[in-house]
């Protein structure tokens, strides 16, 4: 078997009400919309394709642990300490949900979000350094 996995290319996230959600998202994050219809918006953001998909209340893309500790699907990597202290300040002026910065006792630092149907995600501070190499910075 020669050939892998290469990427991530989408992650799919239910959510109650489409167009809320898009505009939520498109908002506060900063996605861009591709294509929304009644039943899917399919969003660009953090290099990779978002479909936001109607689903029923009360379901999200969390999931629980053994121990009933509630985890995030997601975790997004932003370039630092400094950014990951400004994108939690930001994301509390825009009035996004989120838990403190916090040390998990590995590199870099971490918190977490919460959508509009309390999908939680994860912000990590550091980026992995094949993304830092050949994505973001790949003439250095």
């Amino acid at each position: 078997m020669g050939e892998r996995l290469l990427r991530v290319g989408t992650t799919y996230i239910p959510v109650t009400d489409v167009g809320l959600s898009s505009d939520w998202y498109i908002n506060k994050l900063g996605a861009e919309l591709s294509y929304k219809d009644q039943d899917k918006a399919i969003l660009n953001f953090a290099n990779q394709s978002i479909f936001l998909v109607k689903a029923n209340e009360n379901q999200s893309s969390n999931f629980f642990d053994i121990y009933g500790n509630e985890h995030f699907s997601l975790t997004f990597e932003v370039n630092g300490l400094n950014a990951l202290e400004t994108i939690h300040r930001d994301f509390k002026q825009n009035e996004i949900r989120v838990e403190e910065i916090e040390n998990r006792g590995h590199s870099g630092r971490n918190f977490v979000f919460y959508d509009l149907d309390g999908n939680k995600f994860d912000v990590w501070s550091e980026l992995s350094p094949f993304f830092k190499e050949n994505i973001l910075f790949p003439n250095r």
